[in-house]
C-alpha cells in the first residue's frame, strides 16, 4: 500500500508570512554553518572589512565590502543548494551532476573575484 503525501501547509500572509520567512532564513543559515567554504568566507569578510577600516578607507567603501561579503555568502548559498539538489537527485556519479557542481562553483569563485577586485581597488586608490 503507498503512503499519501503530507498536505501541503497553508500559505501564510502578512506578518506571520514575515515570521516564517525568517525562520527559513534562519535554517538555511544553520545548514550553510555546516560548510567550511562558508567559515573561510566570512573569515576572508571579516579581515577585509577590519582591514579597510584600519587602512582609513570611506565609510561607503567599508559598506560597499560588507555588500560585496553579503553577495559572496549568498553565492555559497545557493551552490550549497544545488549541491543538496544535485546530490540527492545523482548520488553517484553522473555528468550532469559533475556539470551543476562545477557550474555551482564558478560562480562562487566568481564572487570571491569580485571581492578581491574591490578589495584591491579601494587599497589601491589610497
Amino acid at each position: 500500500m503507498t503512503e499519501t503525501p503530507p498536505e501541503r501547509p497553508a500559505r501564510k500572509g502578512g506578518l506571520a508570512h514575515l515570521i516564517a520567512a525568517t525562520g527559513h532564513s534562519a535554517a538555511g543559515l544553520r545548514r550553510l554553518a555546516r560548510e567550511s567554504a562558508f567559515w573561510k568566507e566570512l573569515a576572508f569578510g571579516a579581515v577585509a572589512l577590519a582591514g579597510l577600516a584600519l587602512w582609513g578607507a570611506s565609510c561607503a567603501q567599508v559598506l560597499g565590502m560588507a555588500a560585496l561579503v553579503l553577495l559572496l555568502i549568498a553565492v555559497e548559498a545557493l551552490n550549497t543548494a544545488l549541491e543538496v539538489v544535485v546530490d540527492h537527485l545523482s548520488p553517484g556519479w553522473s555528468e550532469f551532476a559533475r556539470d551543476a557542481k562545477d557550474l555551482g562553483s564558478l560562480a562562487v569563485a566568481c564572487a570571491v573575484g569580485i571581492n578581491l577586485v574591490y578589495l584591491l581597488g579601494v587599497l589601491i586608490s589610497g
